[in-house]
């Protein structure tokens, strides 16, 4: 018998790995089986580089799973199937060969994904078959003779549901097994793609199904070219109506929650350094943040709703004319709706893109998309300097400044990518994706993506903006000021010396010496630039509330044209050296990172300075 014995697992665990197309359900299947919170959604191309897990079965054999990015052939066209195809066929050079390849077919998408198994079952390697979404096979009325089928190609195929626990048991005790079966060699010189055809047609009844027509009648206008576009803009002002909308009255409970906590962990203390540094440093800085946790889950249920439904993807398709201005493929479109969230994935995610040169310009315009972290400043200025009020009699006028901040950042992308990609023609092909079924948001999922997104919001504040500002703190209220000085004490600091020495080259935009204090913690990440102001206006204050009244601080010192500036500056610079750092990875070119920097430092002074002169002129603003 043609069999592989896998090692003792009492000395080394079983070596598995899950492959598939993408959207075939792998990572949900390896955050079921191990324990872990990878992302998953509902379309292609999440996964990009390679996950690793540890789990152990029922009766104690100890496996380490890999979680590979989605191929649909193993003659890979981009980086993220250049992983795949060479864990398989153990040419990585760091991963060995797995001992055992876990094949994730979606059982509702037979014709696509079996054409790949039988790649795979070419290798002669030791497989199992997971016939994955049975549920979703159910549902369509999609029957499949799975013993028939196993036996025809020659390798067991175990069938399983992974969103629920229950649906993973018959693969568990298919590991259990002491040897896994090499599959038969196919015969030589046959069509994969006539071979797929026989099968289905001998082993399903896909022939006599009819289409989805509930599907087909909402991509009949979700699709459409000139209502789809519709649809999509009035979904996107809708979202982000609900951020202000919906979030503030929990801003306002959430506020004054961290102003009573405040207060009575700061009344207690005698006037001092100690004093100074929890009022002004940490919840001066950390709680000026914390209350825009609401707006970010807010824009986030927005997201994951979406892909859960199967909306995002038939956005690419209605966006792929546009990428198309800009020189580029709808394929870009996935990396750049990651890059909403955070940049950084976002860059990441670009390694799905097959043209080096397209993946190149979509790493380049990545940080124009407005990321999450973004949110905190644009809410903060918005809600100082944009009035409460409805426009058209039920569009609010906040929200609208919203969309075009975030509109100004796509069209500028657009814009940038053109001008990258002037005069070369993309080697792109056509956009091909895979559009998922339309589905019902499974609440579990998006519960557990707003929590991880919570819990990631509140690392930060609690890791990166407290120690930042506890820094900022030291530098603004060191050293003391002389016994002769007349202004605030602040002033004399080492962070007002810094401030007023950077002041000349942004005061022609409108900013002043706090501003340019927060730029540099802000570089670190963006949001640090909120609990920054934060903590240098109540150094500068003469009461404890200082934290709690940012807000109406800045709406007395700042204009008009100097909040509208910092926008401008926002939606442009580059305030983060994680997301040129993950650049550097990528792209293995530091010319590029700096070239990047350059031009996005470049049209954020550039933009801020139109904008402040602008804004100065419409409001009469003396000179």
């Amino acid at each position: 018998m043609n069999a592989i014995t896998p090692p003792e697992t009492a000395t080394k665990p079983l070596r598995a790995a899950l492959v598939g197309n993408p959207n075939c359900g792998k990572t949900s299947l390896f955050n079921q089986l191990t324990g872990s919170r990878q992302k998953v959604a509902n379309y292609a191309g999440v996964t990009v580089e390679r996950k690793e897990g540890r789990f152990t079965t029922p009766q104690g054999r100890a496996v380490r799973l890999l979680d590979l990015p989605g191929a649909y052939s193993l003659s890979a066209t981009s980086p993220d199937e250049d992983v795949t195809r060479d864990v398989c066929m153990g040419r990585h050079a760091v991963e060995k060969q797995p001992d055992l390849i876990i094949c994730v077919v979606s059982a509702s998408n037979l014709r696509l994904h079996l054409r790949f198994l039988l790649e795979l079952v070419q290798l002669g390697r030791p497989m199992l078959v997971v016939l994955n979404m049975m549920d979703e096979a159910a549902r369509i009325g999609l029957k499949i003779d799975v013993p028939g089928l196993a036996a025809a190609i020659g390798v067991p195929i175990i069938p399983t549901i992974s969103l629920r626990k229950s649906g993973v048991t018959h693969l568990l005790e298919a590991l259990e097994k002491p040897e896994f079966p090499l599959p038969p060699a196919l015969p030589e010189g046959g069509d994969l793609h006539d071979l797929v055809g026989s099968l289905i047609a001998r082993f399903t009844n896909e022939s006599s199904l009819k289409s989805d027509r509930m599907a087909d009648k909402l991509d009949r206008w979700f699709l459409h070219p000139v209502w789809g576009p519709i649809i999509l803009l009035v979904v996107l002002f809708f979202m982000f109506q609900t951020v202000f909308a919906w979030a503030q009255p929990i801003m306002d409970a959430l506020e004054a929650g961290i102003t009573s906590l405040g207060q009575m962990l700061v009344s207690p203390l005698p006037e001092g350094l100690l004093r100074s540094l929890l009022a002004d440093g940490v919840i001066a800085g950390a709680g000026t943040v914390i209350v825009f946790l609401p707006q970010i889950l807010i824009l986030f249920l927005w997201i994951l709703t979406l892909e859960e439904t199967g909306y995002l993807p038939r956005a690419a398709f209605l966006l792929d004319r546009i990428m198309a201005l800009a020189g580029l493929s709808g394929r870009s479109f996935i990396p750049l709706l990651s890059s909403f969230a955070c940049a950084i994935p976002g860059i990441m995610a670009a390694r799905t893109i097959q043209n080096p040169r397209d993946r190149l310009v979509t790493i380049l315009i990545a940080p124009l998309m407005t990321c999450s972290a973004r949110l905190p400043v644009y809410t903060l200025l918005i809600a100082a300097f944009v009035p409460h009020r409805t426009v058209l009699g039920f569009l609010g006028l906040q929200g609208l400044v919203l969309f075009g901040l975030y509109f100004v950042a796509i069209v500028s992308g657009i814009i940038a990518a053109r001008l990258m990609t002037r005069g070369v023609e993309s080697e792109e092909h056509p956009l091909m994706l895979e559009l998922p079924p339309y589905r019902t948001p499974n609440l579990k999922s998006v519960a557990l993506g707003l929590w991880q997104r919570a819990v990631m919001f509140l690392s930060r504040v609690g890791t990166i903006i407290v120690s930042l500002n506890v820094l900022l703190w030291a530098l603004s209220s060191f050293p003391s000021p002389p016994a002769n000085a007349t202004g605030a004490a602040i002033d004399y600091s080492l962070a007002g010396m810094i401030g007023h020495w950077m002041l000349p080259v942004f005061a022609p935009i409108g900013f002043n010496w706090q501003i340019c204090v927060s730029l540099i913690p802000g570089l670190a990440a963006r949001e640090v630039a909120v609990s920054a102001l934060a903590t240098v206006y109540a150094l500068g204050a003469n009461d404890d509330t200082a934290a709690s009244q940012l807000m109406p601080l800045l709406s007395a010192h700042w204009s008009m044209a100097t909040a509208f500036s910092l926008l401008a500056w926002y939606v442009y610079a580059p305030q983060c050296i994680s997301t040129l750092a993950v650049m550097r990875r990528e792209t293995r070119s530091l010319k590029v990172v700096l070239g990047a920097a350059a031009y996005l430092f470049g049209l954020a002074y550039m933009a801020a300075l139109l904008t402040y002169h602008v804004t100065r002129a419409l409001t009469g603003a003396p000179s």
